[in-house]
């Protein structure tokens, strides 16, 4: 049976019409987030960057000290959580190394053992030689290493976003 179009809306089609309509809201809020949270790596930049980190003065030869810099691509509102670490040592008068303040096993920040010459992780027992590789316990693979430079009395490091995984050369 057909029902013609000027005949006004029963009662039930109207409800039903409305309800899909007010569930779609919700739907359509929470979406938002989702959609955001799986294009934000398509659309944020990840172009690595030099960073001033320290002045040579600041690090003697032979000594290892943890640094803090920005992230390569911090975003408006990260607030403090722009911020990372790295650990910079200085072998010879122009000749510095850094490696990554976080553990590669599941990114518990590591510290720096002067006596043992290790970076120890806290969170499960992973250990790494002065050199970044690894020594014992559960990381997969040595410590991440930036790319540092000597420029104008100045260190520079090439910083990545976060997470870091690789650095390229």
């Amino acid at each position: 049976m057909m029902i013609p179009n000027n005949i006004p809306e029963s009662r039930r089609s109207f409800l039903v019409k409305l309800s899909l309509w007010l569930a779609a809201i919700p739907a359509a809020l929470v979406s938002v987030p989702v959609l955001g949270a799986l294009l934000a790596p398509l659309l944020r930049r990840s172009e690595q960057q030099w960073r001033k980190v320290a002045r040579l003065s600041d690090i003697p030869v032979g000594a290892t000290k943890l640094i803090t810099f920005i992230n390569a691509d911090p975003l408006p509102w990260a607030g403090t959580t722009a911020r990372s670490a790295a650990w910079l040592r200085r072998e010879q008068e122009d000749l510095f190394i850094a490696f990554s303040a976080n553990c590669t096993h599941l990114g518990c920040p590591v510290r720096w053992e002067e006596k043992a010459g290790l970076f120890m992780c806290p969170c499960h027992g992973g250990v790494f030689y002065g050199d970044g590789s690894v020594a014992a316990g559960p990381p997969p693979k040595s410590l991440v290493r930036y790319q540092v430079r000597v420029k104008r009395g100045t260190v520079e490091m090439k910083t990545a976003p976060v997470p870091i995984t690789e650095i390229q050369d």
